[in-house]
């Protein structure tokens, strides 16, 4: 039973974190629209998440990873997040957002050939089909949008794209291995930590373009907190609990929620091929949640 309620957990972390981070960019389009430019947020957003995690640590007294671990996180962090971010966010200014975000979410299949290549899972069938289906509906949820975009895409944005999904699932594959030593709360910490500094010296270059009123702080602050803090904390909660391949799996809950979102809060419309992607989406959680007790006995694992 322990072992059962603890696969749950980790289950209900990832999709949380997903959820969090499918709110991020509803909050960006906010601030956006307040003036704020992207080298400016990423900076914003990693210093008020990296120094709210730092004040929480040291009231909490968590212990701080060393040696091996330590450098490992702090690479994650301004290597790891740095090129992710820049090869993403420059892809969208070659390619369709949708086609981006398809190019993304190839991180799954990525996560789980990696994490059976090093040992951290196996490929049995329930998370191979959980894996289809998940991308399956990752596919559809995006695909009106890349239906809708510019016609054609220029080839660095494609490569780029790809380049995003790679790191993402390496950055996903690493962290296992720091997490099963590491407190969740510190590993965000430092991880985020180490983001902000990459991020704050290219704002600082280019010339800070900060939010023009208190809606437009209040969506970086959303950032900061929701889809930073607490979405990255409860991915590391998520992965120490049920390894990586059904952590990036359940994350592909993430495009369902934007568009959910979005349709919610931006008045964009839902195509019912998004409506299918979404439900693809959740019976591939549904799945995985049931494989939960079998994972835990070492059926697949």
């Amino acid at each position: 039973m322990t072992d059962r309620r603890f696969g749950a957990g980790g289950i209900a972390y990832v999709v949380a974190s997903a959820t969090a981070f499918g709110a991020m960019a509803i909050f960006a389009r906010y601030a956006y629209a307040d003036g704020v430019d992207t080298a400016t947020l990423l900076a914003l957003r990693f210093v008020i998440a990296g120094a709210f995690l730092i004040g929480t640590c040291a009231i909490a007294g968590v212990a701080w990873p060393r040696g091996r671990d330590l450098a490992t996180l702090v690479a994650l962090g301004a290597v790891g997040y740095a090129a992710q971010a820049a090869s993403f966010f420059t892809a969208l200014t070659l390619a369709p957002a949708g086609l981006v975000a398809l190019l993304l979410y190839l991180n799954p299949a990525i996560v789980a050939l990696l994490a059976a290549w090093r040992g951290h899972d196996r490929l049995g069938p329930r998370t191979l089909a959980a894996l289809a289906i998940a991308l399956t509906g990752t596919a559809l949820t995006v695909g009106p949008a890349l239906a809708g975009g510019p016609g054609g895409a220029h080839p660095a944005g494609v490569a780029l794209g790809v380049l995003a999904a790679l790191v993402y699932a390496v950055y996903i594959v690493v962290s296992t291995d720091v997490a099963a030593r590491v407190d969740p709360l510190a590993m965000s910490t430092v991880v985020i930590a180490s983001a902000a500094v990459p991020f704050a010296a290219l704002a600082l270059a280019r010339g800070p373009a900060f939010p023009a009123s208190a809606a437009g702080w209040s969506a970086v602050l959303a950032i900061a907190l929701v889809s930073t803090v607490a979405a990255i904390t409860w991915f590391f909660a998520g992965l120490k609990r049920i390894g990586p391949t059904r952590a990036s799996t359940l994350s592909t809950v993430e495009p369902a929620v934007t568009v959910a979102l979005a349709a919610i809060f931006l008045g964009e419309r839902i195509a019912p091929m998004q409506m299918a992607g979404g439900a693809l989406i959740l019976a591939a959680v549904v799945l995985l949640a049931r494989a939960g007790a079998q994972d835990a006995r070492g059926t697949e694992r």
